[in-house]
């Protein structure tokens, strides 16, 4: 059986719904001469903006001029309004407001609800999937041609000379396996940016996760005949984070550690705690670094844990340390044989952990990598 309920118990009921919808909903309010103001923000609005939104300037909230002039222009001609804009940041998300006009009982038309869509998900898998073709076609275009031509080869010149036949059927399989490697590393890079946004909630022990790394290679590091020393300091706890995307960043650092260290060199793996965010960016050797991610809008107080890989490696040149985290750039005359995109992979990890990455590095004096992530709270 339903009831009718008075206008009071209505309106309570209203706004209850309001507070319970999870897109943000602001209510605008128009003023004679002057900039439109916030009447009432959602539960879901007080979250995105963090501010107080009661009786707050409009653009406190909506700092975009495209999204102002089109509410103002909606407020000014009582008139539905749509626009898209993009909130810039390390974590850059899409939205797209919806203005409707509010006329009230006293036909009030300078009222305006606001309701804002979350669009972030659906513009990284659209962005997703046109970087993955535009890659995957780019960088898969030399080896399949070098596969045919070498089919080609087979089937004409050395089809009966069985030296040039192992030879040849042996790289192929090289170039086979790194085209595997590269469609796989093309996969994990597009699924960690399609939820780059949202901040992982794990706790994970990094101190048992870099244990765990070193015995997993150590097949690697004996054939280099290259050892992997790990240093855990006093006090360093546990981090929030995502475990198999921390054991991807560890991997990732420590395998270019070792093809780049010489047989017989030492890899060094240490991690530190930091109390704040100045000493977790601070450095660790006398080379040049550069710090080629940071976290946006860091918690004040917020403590990290410090993870550096450092290498006995050539070392690289200054000019090239600002690109080594792009997509498949590389260091003239070295060569790793790997994807290119293992630094990438690391930096979009990072971002999402809301950490840190830097890099270390002198011609000649080797490299050293540092990431530094939030440090879990403690259990209560």
């Amino acid at each position: 059986m339903f009831r009718l309920m008075d206008k009071n118990a209505a309106g309570a009921a209203a706004q209850l719904i309001l507070e319970l919808l999870p897109e943000p909903v602001i209510l605008v309010q128009g003023r004679d001469g002057e900039a439109p103001e916030i009447a009432y923000g959602n539960q879901a609005a007080r979250e995105v903006f963090r501010i107080e939104l009661a009786g707050a300037p409009l653009g406190a909230a909506l700092r975009r001029p495209e999204v102002l002039e089109a509410i103002e222009g909606a407020l000014a001609t009582a008139t539905s309004a749509e626009v898209a804009f993009e909130t810039i940041g390390v974590q850059p998300r899409f939205w797209r407001a919806f203005a409707r006009p509010l006329v009230t009982e006293d036909n009030d038309p300078r009222q305006l609800v606001v309701v804002l869509r979350d669009e972030t998900d659906a513009r990284r898998t659209e962005r997703m999937r046109a970087d993955f073709l535009a890659n995957a076609s780019h960088e898969l275009r030399t080896p399949l041609a070098s596969l045919a031509g070498f089919v080609e080869t087979l089937r004409t010149h050395a089809k009966d000379d069985p030296e040039a036949r192992d030879k040849f059927l042996g790289i192929m399989a090289q170039q086979a396996t790194r085209m595997a490697r590269l469609v796989d590393d093309l996969l994990s890079l597009s699924r960690i940016e399609l939820n780059e946004h949202i901040a992982p909630s794990g706790k994970v022990d990094l101190a048992r996760t870099v244990q765990d790394v070193s015995d997993a290679i150590k097949p690697l590091t004996a054939e280099r005949r290259v050892s992997v020393s790990i240093e855990p300091g006093p006090d360093v706890g546990s981090v929030t984070g995502d475990r198999d995307q921390l054991v991807q960043v560890i991997q990732n650092l420590v395998d270019n550690a070792v093809k780049y260290t010489p047989a017989g060199g030492k890899v060094h793996v240490s991690l530190q705690a930091a109390p704040n965010l100045e000493v977790a960016r601070a450095s660790s050797r006398g080379g040049f670094g550069l710090s080629l991610l940071s976290p946006d809008a860091p918690s004040d107080g917020q403590a990290y844990v410090v993870l550096r890989v450092t290498d006995q490696g050539p070392g690289i040149a200054r000019q090239h340390l600002p690109r080594l985290s792009e997509r498949f750039y590389r260091v003239e005359g070295q060569r790793s044989g790997g994807t290119g995109l293992g630094l990438a992979i690391v930096k979009h990890v990072v971002n999402r952990h809301r950490g840190g990455l830097t890099v270390e590095s002198a011609e000649g004096e080797g490299s050293t990598f540092s990431v530094y992530l939030p440090a879990a709270a403690p259990s209560s």
